[in-house]
């Protein structure tokens, strides 16, 4: 047996769907829960199950794919470095075609501009090596779960005494954009599906304040199909079991075969260590929310691109057309903004949410789901 096999079982999920559906009949009103992670988004359209659900189970999405939250000043301001001289600016493939209000990466790479993608941060190394006369620096995005790799990359450089190497840091922490979403009321959430990868490095403990503050479940998942349908299944018998309403939710770590409580204490050092946390940053959908970006600390100060380079640093309100930063917090599903699938597609995206792998907007596109009128089976 394959590992993946057991996770994607017809005969399990179609256990888990009768459990679900049986609890489903004692609810009293419908649940709103969110996936936060793109990662969960995709895996819930690839294999239909927003269909396998009952009518009363809506599932909405979440802000949890690194790409998608980037603000497109931000994604300017890395346009800006790709065009300076003697720079070679790298980052990861999915934010190559984020548009930005001048193009994208790719197409400065287009007209020029050197600009490569590293499928690992440590490459960058080897380009700056390589490159003595150079200037390489790192476009850095992702929440907890990439951060890690970057502050290997720059405590490496420093070791080495690598100086033609920078990263111009947005990576991002996933607590802030939760406690905005449980605090403001925008977003009618009634519990969430956590994010595995973050969980592997921050632990569930991360996620008692959902439970604790708001009397909200979560319920930390892996990334197969019947991972997200058992985390179903348990937020919804906190619900029918009368946990919440006598204000004790819980949260339920799923993904237990690679998630612990408290998380990777090494890895949460190493951030410690390199990075700081800002005052506030930019979220696409979300605005500014405060302690929720990391820059580099003082001790590794000569890495950090935003104090080598003098960044324009503008805010850029996004394209009037775009709904991304409604998708990104559940108001609306992607089928519901006015140009998904004809003005904004893959090849032609015109927000965040379509380019990026885990961007709901490109899972939506990608499988096929415009809304809930298809019906699908587990073809075993």
């Amino acid at each position: 047996m394959k590992y993946v096999d057991e996770f994607r079982d017809p005969a399990a999920a179609r256990t888990l769907i009768e459990r679900i559906a049986a609890q489903a009949e004692l609810l009293d009103t419908p649940l709103r829960l969110m996936e936060i992670c793109g990662g969960h988004t995709h895996t819930i359209y690839r294999y239909g199950l927003e269909n396998l659900l009952p009518d009363s189970i809506d599932l909405v999405h979440g802000p949890g794919c690194p790409v998608c939250v980037i603000p497109m000043g931000r994604v300017d301001d890395a346009l800006w470095l790709a065009h300076q001289p003697d720079v070679i600016l790298t980052t990861f493939g999915d934010m190559m075609r984020v548009p930005g209000t001048s193009g994208s990466l790719l197409q400065a790479r287009a007209q020029g501009c050197d600009v490569r993608f590293v499928y690992s941060p440590l490459d960058c190394l080897k380009i700056a090596t390589d490159n003595p006369d150079k200037h390489v620096i790192f476009f850095a995005v992702g929440f907890e779960t990439t951060t890690p790799s970057t502050a290997v990359t720059v405590k490496a450089a420093k070791e080495r005494g690598i100086r033609n190497f920078s990263v111009f840091s947005n990576h991002v922490t996933i607590e802030p954009p939760l406690r905005a979403i449980a605090d403001n009321g925008h977003t009618l959430v009634d519990g969430f599906i956590g994010p595995g990868h973050v969980a592997t490095v921050v632990g569930t403990t991360a996620f008692d304040f959902l439970a604790d503050e708001h009397n909200l479940p979560v319920a930390v998942c892996g990334f197969e199909p019947l991972d997200i349908l058992q985390g179903v299944a348990v937020l919804l018998e906190q619900f029918t079991s009368g946990a919440i309403a006598a204000g004790k939710a819980q949260v339920f770590n799923q993904y237990a075969r690679v998630v612990r409580k408290t998380g990777n204490p090494q890895a949460q050092a190493l951030l410690t260590e390199v990075f700081t946390i800002r005052d506030s940053f930019e979220w696409r959908g979300l605005g500014w929310l405060p302690n929720s970006g990391m820059a580099l600390s003082e001790e590794y100060a000569d890495f950090d691109a935003e104090r080598i380079f003098s960044l324009p640093g503008k805010h850029v309100e996004d394209p009037k057309a775009c709904e991304c930063g409604s998708v990104l917090t559940g108001r609306i599903k992607p089928w519901q903004c006015k140009v998904f699938g004809t003005a904004c597609t893959p090849d032609t995206p015109i927000g965040t949410c379509m380019v990026s792998p885990e961007g709901a907007c490109a899972a939506y596109y990608n499988f096929g789901r415009i809304d809930r009128e298809l019906t699908v089976e587990i073809v075993g």
